[in-house]
């Protein structure tokens, strides 16, 4: 019998492939734009479609989970981001590619809610907080594998022999998933889902819209940044694809370092401060690559990217922000509503910001998302003085 650690182990590693799929193009955008001769909007459009169809899937997903659970659930998905990764790797038209990435989106969209609701049920209640942080840490290790480390295998094997053999690791984990896991522990019954009736009461609460409105601002900007527009926007300052994938590496090193220090500091200092003050900083870091892009230095981008990277890890908080505010009978429909907020700004800003690049540059979607932010956190500044603790449906 499995026990709880190879649960976790096993939802790391499909976890792992979920960043990696997503975080790949950034390097690999200027090889997909010269092979098929895509433009800004158009690559900006296919990149995000995956967080388009991942957010869709978000849905019909928790209902699925607690009927069949995460055993078949996720790895289920997973075999549709297999064949997605197939059809990228051979893809000769736009259309193609974006076939591609939305199954890609499909097969990774079960992944961070099949584990927890597999956490849940592995893992005794004062250990969920610690033990879904170390997930989405460790997992997040595989933007690390898509900058630097994918940029040497790109060369060596090409940005479609990537994706081949990358289905194959695909469907390898998958099959972990599937045979090396349990819904529950040996003993323990599996529990009836409950109903959609309570959505009602979490899309009224405002409370719950000023996190989703920063959710979709902060993991947005974030994973659009980090999984296409920050490498591109380096293409663009004329840099080699070693010192880009360096750069990447170091934004996608200190987001893991970030989701596990932003749990640590919102224990201590309160979730609605510490996401407020890092969001704050990291629209700030994009106001000021927009507004000095013309005369940043290289040596520049070497603060301003780890700097992004350690403060958008606080995207993560929203989550836990939602989860707080709620009594336990709808906690999980209100983390799923923010998580797809977030999942879903991360496709129109990954999108929109390819359409601001076309028409107007770097400095114009850089400082359209920066701008944003602030937006979101102006809105988001009545829960500063909230208890963090309380379930109160007024805001």
């Amino acid at each position: 019998m499995p026990t709880a650690w190879r649960v976790f182990l096993v939802f790391f590693l499909a976890y792992f492939l979920s960043y990696f799929f997503r975080s790949a193009n950034a390097v690999l955008a200027p090889d997909l734009s010269r092979d098929l001769a895509l433009s800004p909007a158009q690559l900006g459009l296919m990149t995000s479609l995956f967080y388009l169809s991942f957010a869709l899937v978000q849905i019909p997903l928790g209902p699925l989970l607690d009927r069949y659970g995460p055993k078949s659930v996720t790895p289920g998905l997973m075999l549709l981001g297999c064949a997605g990764s197939l059809i990228f790797s051979s893809a000769q038209s736009f259309t193609a590619l974006a076939l591609g990435r939305v199954l890609l989106g499909i097969g990774f969209a079960g992944v961070l809610m099949g584990a927890m609701k597999a956490f849940s049920l592995w893992f005794p209640d004062k250990r969920y907080a610690t033990t879904s942080s170390l997930l989405v840490a460790l997992g997040s290790t595989g933007a690390l594998v898509a900058a630097t480390p994918l940029a040497v295998l790109k060369e060596a094997v090409g940005w479609r022999g990537v994706f081949g053999w990358g289905s194959l690791a695909i469907a390898a984990v998958a099959c972990a998933v599937f045979f090396f896991t349990r819904n529950t522990p040996p003993g323990v019954p599996w529990p009836k889902g409950k109903s959609g009736a309570g959505f009602a009461q979490v899309w009224r609460n405002p409370q719950l819209l000023r996190i989703a409105f920063l959710g979709f601002s902060i993991t947005g900007g974030l994973l659009a940044f980090q999984t296409l527009w920050g490498g591109a926007f380096l293409y663009a300052q004329r840099m080699e694809a070693l010192e880009v994938g360096n750069l990447l590496f170091l934004f996608s090193l200190f987001a893991s370092t970030g989701f596990l220090v932003m749990g640590v500091l919102a224990d201590r200092l309160g979730i609605a401060r510490v996401t407020a003050v890092a969001s704050l900083v990291f629209a700030t870091g994009l106001l000021t690559l927009a507004l000095f892009e013309a005369v940043l230095p290289n040596s520049a981008f070497y603060l301003i990217y780890p700097l992004l990277g350690f403060c958008g890890g606080a995207n993560i908080l929203t989550l836990a922000h939602a989860r707080l505010i709620f009594p336990p009978e709808l906690t999980a429909r209100a983390t799923t509503t923010v998580n797809l907020f977030g999942i879903g700004g991360t496709f129109l800003l990954q999108w929109w910001m390819g359409l601001l690049v076309g028409a107007w540059g770097y400095s114009a979607a850089l400082g359209f998302v920066g701008l944003l932010l602030l937006v979101a956190l102006w809105a988001y500044r009545p829960l500063l003085g909230a208890s963090q603790h309380t379930f109160n449906s007024k805001a």
